[in-house]
């Protein structure tokens, strides 16, 4: 008799859209997240006989979510990840292994005018905000009983250089239209994931603030001064730079298309359309060029998942 085995499994309930407000006398502070939890274990009798005995219910498993953001607070998605996941593996037998996914969405504080305001304590106004239209910060947070991973990163960084750039020197054959460019513009939108190196044994953990703010920082300067020969190059400048700022980072990989800036013909009505003189160019929307990498220390693992940024 032919028997079926069963492979890889998880559940849990994905998306949960967390707003917490934190209130200093007037001045409020916001966290928005989006948290999805995934949980397997002992589950092979759930699939064969349809027994609920070993599942811990994906409403258990959102109801965690809000009551850990009430009772703990959200320092940083990471240390909500962490704690959630050491939860539900330590707290539940049948559990073995859980892996919580953060999008965490920023808000700026609006600025008010001076004596411009209606109401009585208009003036000191501090609990008004503006979503941020920049970078979405991500972390995955994998729990097994043992070790804890902390995956960070940020997706939908729009980036570009208007000149520094160049694409020259390419493998052609009889398909080649694309012509060699001395001065291009370098315009890409960054996702990356980066693996910290602490593991949970350690109670110290990172600074997750701070450490994202450092890779931030650190891949976006790297960016703007590199003179970049190629994408490939750029990001590997980018990821350089990381491993040599952040300690506590080991891994880190990029997935940043190549958003093309062509220069218009505009020799039809007898207009030059040169680099050196201001060009104008046309954004093309698709197909692009999509470049991958990751970036190691030199003896460090790789362990950043390739589809996690791949199409």
């Amino acid at each position: 008799m032919t028997r079926f085995v069963l492979g890889q499994n998880q559940y849990g309930k994905a998306e949960n859209r967390v707003v917490k407000i934190t209130r200093d006398g007037d001045t409020h502070h916001i966290k928005d997240l989006n948290v999805s939890v995934a949980l397997s274990g002992d589950m092979e009798e759930v699939h064969r006989s349809g027994s609920n005995a070993n599942v811990l219910p994906t409403d258990t498993t959102k109801n965690t979510v809000f009551a850990f953001a009430k009772e703990h607070g959200i320092e940083s998605a990471e240390d909500l990840g962490v704690k959630l996941a050491r939860h539900f593996v330590d707290n539940n037998e049948p559990i073995h292994r859980a892996r919580i996914r953060v999008e965490e969405y920023s808000w700026e504080r609006i600025e008010t005018s001076k004596g411009g305001a209606r109401f009585v304590g208009s003036e000191e106004i501090a609990h008004s905000f503006v979503r941020k239209g920049q970078e979405t910060r991500v972390a995955q947070i994998t729990y097994d009983g043992h070790g804890v991973q902390v995956l960070s990163g940020f997706k939908d960084l729009t980036v570009l250089n208007s000149t520094s750039s160049e694409f020259f020197g390419f493998l052609k054959d009889k398909y080649t239209t694309l012509q060699e460019d001395y001065d291009r513009i370098l315009a890409t939108t960054v996702s990356t994931w980066w693996r910290h190196n602490w593991d949970g044994v350690d109670s110290h953990a990172p600074d997750w603030d701070r450490s994202y703010a450092g890779v931030r920082k650190h891949a976006l300067q790297a960016f703007a001064e590199t003179y970049s020969y190629s994408l490939q190059q750029t990001l590997f400048e980018m990821g350089v730079r990381v491993l040599n700022s952040r300690d506590e980072v080991d891994e880190i990989r990029f997935s940043m298309p190549n958003k093309h800036h062509f220069r218009s013909d505009l020799s039809p009505f007898g207009i030059d359309n040169e680099a050196k003189d201001g060009a104008v160019y046309y954004a093309a929307d698709r197909p692009y060029g999509l470049i991958e990498a990751t970036i190691l220390r030199d003896g460090a693992e790789q362990l950043i998942p390739v589809d996690m940024t791949n199409l």
